[in-house]
């Protein structure tokens, strides 16, 4: 079967890559031609385990190619998937520009019966509006479906997940289309994957609401976690004493300086204005982004009390910058704003993070990029690990000590052990913990 993937960007990379190896024939198309020339010889725009290798062993293949022209994707293939960005506007309701461009190319360009997916998170109604724009740019009457199947690929573990994923949504309103659908996850059978067949409009809403939950889990560990501080409780005892309840589970109960990325923040904004947009509040998750927002700030505030009140002129070195380890995603990363928060207090900035440096001078100015975690703490007044890469997990403290002007690590994911810290002679502050 040819398929026809539309955006080479994360979603799009990792389907594209992954629906190669199950056998299929995958055209990538994205309007960008840098990148494209990138894939096409052989070069991954973005950092994720595995992506690389995948890709080029397709390639040489012969399973997936990369081209601008999207007639050339669309004509050829039976199924065409929509993994386009959806950014926040300024309301923060999705903006559906890239998704509405995709389906007036796909209805000029339609040659015989397709299946249009999208993959993009868009809000519920848009697979309606995609299959009456479809409708109005065909040359002549040309029969078609529109499907959602929503992804659920966690950065830094994608290939994973598409490859063995805990569910597979697919919306569709015909049994042609879910059955070509089934047919591209065939090979999800043979290890028992469980799908949730649906209409389009439940598909789409399922994929926000998911998201929505496990952003409010994340806020209500935080939440927890600034009590627990007050009280002298310790939020991961606590977190553990929760988890073990299969009511609640022990995923997403890990607290620190709050949620960001390509998804969370953006897809939590959305489910906000979509039930404004129907006359609805949502207060659980608008108090969700509301915590969330404040998170950064009150990182700031635990730096500056571990210094000592005073950042003008102290040297800060901090410890990643994306914003969750094995991706090169800056997205919405808490680091921005704690990183500006300290500069507008006087702090110089030394960084160092294992794949973001590039794409982080894109959202900050004025940092001293070093080469190794070991050339950030050198003279620096105080280290701030702040994204959990496995590398920050085995840190040479004896070394770092004699590096650091002064002997403070604020730790905001809680990496190390409190009494083991302290019995090295540093000042420790963590996140939630006596």
């Amino acid at each position: 079967m040819n398929i026809c993937v539309v955006g080479v960007g994360y979603v799009g990379l990792v389907t594209g890559a992954c629906f190669s190896e199950f056998g299929l024939r995958v055209t990538c198309v994205d309007r960008g031609a840098p990148k494209i020339s990138m894939l096409n010889q052989g070069k991954v725009p973005i950092y994720e385990p595995g992506l690389a290798e995948l890709i080029e062993k397709n390639m040489n293949e012969g399973r997936i190619s990369f081209t601008t022209d999207i007639k050339e994707g669309v004509r050829n293939a039976l199924v065409i998937l929509i993994a386009v960005g959806t950014p926040s506007d300024q309301e923060g309701s999705a903006d559906l520009r890239y998704v509405e461009e995709v389906a007036r190319s796909i209805g000029q360009t339609m040659n015989g019966y397709k299946v249009v997916v999208t993959k993009s998170t868009v809000p519920v109604g848009t697979g309606k509006l995609i299959k009456a724009i479809i409708k109005e740019n065909q040359a002549e009457p040309c029969p078609f479906d529109v499907a959602s199947n929503p992804e659920f690929l966690r950065e830094g573990s994608a290939i994973e997940d598409f490859m063995r994923p805990n569910r597979v949504v697919i919306g569709a309103e015909s049994e042609q289309a879910i059955a070509i659908l089934q047919d591209l996850y065939n090979p999800l059978y043979l290890i028992e994957t469980p799908f949730v067949i649906t209409d389009v409009a439940t598909a789409e809403m399922i994929k926000y609401a998911s998201n929505a939950f496990l952003a409010t889990k994340i806020s209500f560990i935080n939440e927890m976690a600034t009590i627990c501080e007050h009280v002298g409780a310790d939020v991961h005892r606590v977190a553990k004493g929760m988890g073990l309840d299969g009511r609640i589970g022990r995923k997403f109960l890990h607290p620190g300086p709050g949620f960001g990325g390509s998804c969370f923040p953006k897809d939590t904004r959305a489910i906000s204005q979509i039930a404004r947009q129907h006359g609805y509040e949502f207060k659980i998750v608008d108090a969700v982004i509301k915590v969330n927002d404040g998170r950064p700030g009150i990182m700031v505030e635990k730096i500056v009390s571990a210094v000592g009140g005073e950042l003008r002129g102290a040297i800060i070195g901090i410890l990643g910058l994306t914003f969750k380890p094995n991706t090169d995603d800056m997205r919405e990363s808490p680091t921005i704003p704690i990183i500006q928060g300290l500069q507008e207090k006087g702090a110089r900035i030394h960084a160092y993070d294992p794949a973001g440096m590039d794409y982080a001078k894109e959202y900050l100015q004025d940092i001293d990029y070093k080469k190794d975690l070991y050339a950030v703490a050198e003279g620096a007044d105080a280290l701030v690990l702040a994204t959990e890469w496995n590398r920050f997990r085995n840190i040479d403290w004896n070394r770092m000590k004699k590096l650091l002007k002064r002997q403070i690590v604020v730790d905001l994911r809680n990496i190390y052990d409190p009494q083991r810290m302290r019995a090295l002679g540093f000042h420790y502050a963590s996140v939630g913990r006596p």
